[in-house]
């Protein structure tokens, strides 16, 4: 399939204005560094986590808590990264934080046992309290952040969420298919200093991929890059390779490489150079014609492994 693109300028987002919403001194039991942790019941190896994760949760921040946990002489408490945040001043009665850290509330902790905070999107696991942000960093079931690069965007999701996402906000292009044909057309191939880029999404063998193709200062240089991200987990990604040419005049450069997850950053890609890179004199060459204009052609394809061994035996 052939498809054309022009250029798109790239947006920048607005600084967000952090802003804390202290809950009311009712809605959080204070803790006394010496007492029980607002009365949890416990059965015989079962404790009211849902009580334990609320007397647990900063009330700057939402997030759980963990050493150190700070209290002010009233009992309130909150996390050490929202103490500075509040300038040594509980959110909740206002009055001096100092110090102080919650000590029995540190030791419920400890006995706790809690679900992933993706339990609700199918994970099964259940951790120790001080175990879980280990493994939550790298759960499967996380979602996974928007792959489009032209914004900051914030939107999440699994892969089908984001799929739509990326259709009908983005008005990405969707292709189906394992091969693909992809012109750029640069009216002034000069102007390089605001990166331009495109994304394209493929469906093919039950799975999404994203090409993205964009020109962009390598140090002083102009350059053109394409990469292919794979629309899931790392090791999901490692199982399909893909290839990227382009060429004119009866001379090529090809690429060939596995296509990185989308749990790795547009940015985070680009930077490592993992992808078919064109400094702009031979993207010229390639154009054709007075190299005024540049009208480069990639074409590419995408494949899964175990096909290729099995077609070369």
């Amino acid at each position: 399939m052939e498809f054309d693109f022009k250029e798109k300028a790239s947006s920048s987002s607005d600084e967000e204005e952090v802003v804390i919403h202290p809950r009311p001194a009712s809605s959080k039991k204070p803790i006394s560094g010496g007492g029980s942790a607002g009365g949890a019941t416990h059965g015989p190896g079962v404790c009211q986590t849902s009580n334990m994760h609320e007397l647990l949760e900063c009330p700057v921040c939402t997030h759980s808590m963990f050493p150190p946990i700070h209290q002010c002489q009233n009992g309130h408490t909150l996390c050490s990264s929202c103490k500075a945040r509040v300038h040594n001043r509980c959110p909740t009665c206002r009055q001096e934080l100092g110090d102080i850290r919650c000590l029995a509330l540190e030791k419920v902790a400890e006995s706790l046992d809690m679900p992933c905070k993706y339990a609700s999107l199918g994970c099964p696991e259940i951790f120790p309290y001080f175990s879980k942000p280990k493994h939550e960093i790298q759960c499967s079931y996380r979602p996974f952040c928007c792959p489009y690069a032209g914004s900051d965007c914030s939107v999440t999701g699994n892969i089908a969420k984001l799929v739509a996402h990326l259709r009908d906000d983005h008005r990405v292009d969707m292709h189906t298919g394992s091969t693909f044909n992809h012109r750029y057309v640069k009216s002034n191939p000069r102007d390089v200093e605001n990166a331009t880029w495109m994304l394209t999404v493929f469906h093919c063998f039950g799975e999404y991929f994203c090409l993205h193709f964009e020109a962009f200062l390598l140090g002083q240089a102009p350059v053109y890059m394409a990469f292919i991200r794979f629309m899931g987990d790392e090791n999901e990604a490692k199982t399909y390779s893909y290839s990227l040419e382009v060429g004119a005049s009866g001379r090529r450069m090809i690429w060939e490489g596995t296509p990185r997850s989308i749990r790795d950053s547009h940015r985070k890609v680009r930077d490592s150079h993992d992808g078919l890179i064109i400094q702009r004199n031979m993207a010229l060459f390639f154009s054709g014609g007075d190299r005024k204009e540049l009208k480069l052609r990639v074409t590419g394809r995408i494949w899964k492994e175990h096909q290729s061994q099995e077609s070369a035996i």
